[in-house]
């Protein structure tokens, strides 16, 4: 019984000081963003700032262009979640409801999709945007972005729906709806904890996207998101270090809080999918 404490004690030590090591520089972060330059480089890996200067966040807000950058990037985190649910959660119950010739070559095709990196489609993917005249353009970023995640959303919504009772279905059938009225209406709204698992899968990735925004829309400076702004802090003879890390907690403020609204529904409907 000792022992068994004991390694429980050890355990939880162990862990807890992995977690606080993962966590420092996101503190670190948080507190040199409101350090001054001369704070910054005197007092080291110190989290803690002396003074709070709230002016950095509104610096990196106004003169960084922080403010245009935040609105791009919710553009076209909320125009990619939309467009990856409505795809993914039609495309999800198509596959998950019906039986046609091919169906299963076809799941094996889309699934080797899953293992090409973005690198590779790059290029025909450009030609593409740029074919349809979409090159720097925020449209460009959604239809490409939301493309990237139709796969994956689509086998968790597949999933999901298989776990649904097919009586509820019938019933519905029985009351005169058909295929899409009984999506729409009934397995729709219970889809809600995967609407919610594949849009912040979707949010996630597109809020935090850096190489697709810089491709096509590098002709458009105005069009930056917050991934690539913060690149553009990192000057060729000086960098603003102090707004820099004011500009990481901008970035990482909003996806957060959005993970801690959602966490709940994101756990339970990604479990129903791994049990399919």
């Amino acid at each position: 019984m000792k022992r068994g404490r004991a390694v429980t004690v050890m355990t939880h030590v162990a862990l807890l000081v992995s977690g606080l090591a993962w966590l420092y520089p996101l503190f670190w972060a948080l507190g040199s963003s409101l350090k001054s330059d001369d704070e910054f480089f005197g007092r080291g890996l110190s989290p803690l700032p002396s003074q709070f200067l709230w002016s950095n966040y509104l610096d990196a807000w106004r003169e960084a262009s922080f403010g245009r950058y935040f609105m791009n990037t919710f553009l076209i985190t909320l125009g990619t979640v939309l467009v990856t649910l409505v795809v993914t959660s039609t495309a999800g119950y198509v596959l998950a409801r019906t039986r046609f010739p091919g169906r299963g070559f076809c799941l094996g095709l889309v699934s080797a999709t899953l293992f090409l990196p973005h690198g590779y489609t790059i290029i025909p993917v450009f030609d593409l945007m740029q074919r349809l005249h979409l090159l720097n353009s925020l449209w460009a970023v959604i239809v490409v972005q939301a493309s990237g995640g139709v796969v994956f959303g689509t086998f968790l919504f597949m999933g999901y729906f298989m776990a649904i009772d097919r009586e509820l279905e019938d019933a519905a059938q029985v009351d005169g709806a058909n295929f899409h009225q009984t999506f729409a209406r009934i397995m729709l709204p219970l889809s809600g904890p995967m609407l919610a698992t594949v849009g912040l899968f979707t949010a996630i990735t597109a809020w935090n996207s850096f190489f697709i925004p810089l491709v096509f829309t590098l002709g458009r400076p105005e069009l930056r998101t917050l991934a690539i702004g913060m690149y553009a802090f990192i000057g060729e003879n000086s960098t603003e270090w102090t707004l820099l890390c004011a500009g990481t907690v901008i970035t990482l403020a909003p996806i957060t809080l959005l993970f801690l609204l959602l966490q709940r529904f994101f756990v339970n409907g990604l479990a129903v999918a791994v049990k399919q």
